[in-house]
């Protein structure tokens, strides 16, 4: 179940797509799903959102998205160069004007000194440019997951603004 003020920011995130003509892709691993379902949760939704891909294995990232498996391969899934790739193949591979692409280490296990828990890297692709940032969450599993759902719709709304 997503949560009332998650519900609130997809819908305005939605409502700042609309208005300026754009549509939504987003690719997702550590979230499965999450961010497309808060924004098609709400009636409506298909007038801004594209399509989402669920890129859980590094096989769907490469197959779904075009990252390239080497780059998997010499940096992890987890890394600020496989974000970027898999939200630059999102775009790509849609007709979305934004795409957001999240992979990160939910938990509770599969973290490391380098990786820990909590860590998620968000790439961002707009016919623009590319933007990419990462972020520590605390918490179990699910809380790290509604942080990531909650960050990637600010992302979006920022990337709409300007």
């Amino acid at each position: 179940m997503i949560d009332q003020p998650t519900l609130d920011q997809a819908e305005a995130v939605l409502a700042e797509c609309r208005a300026r003509g754009w549509k939504i892709a987003t690719a997702e691993s550590c979230t499965g799903g999450l961010i497309g379902a808060s924004l098609t949760a709400i009636a409506g939704s298909s007038d801004a959102v594209d399509r989402g891909f669920i890129t859980y294995s590094n096989a769907a990232k490469t197959d779904l998205l075009g990252v390239d498996a080497a780059l998997i391969q010499s940096v992890g899934a987890v890394s600020e160069p496989v974000a970027r790739a898999m939200a630059q193949g999102a775009l790509e591979r849609s007709l979305a004007d934004v795409a957001v692409a999240v992979t990160g280490v939910a938990g509770p296990g599969g973290g490391s000194s380098e990786k820990p828990v909590g860590l998620v890297w968000f790439g961002l692709a707009t016919r623009t440019g590319l933007h990419s940032e990462s972020m520590i969450f605390p918490g179990d599993r699910a809380a790290v997951r509604a942080a990531t759902v909650i960050h990637a719709l600010a992302m979006i709304s920022r990337s709409v603004r300007l």
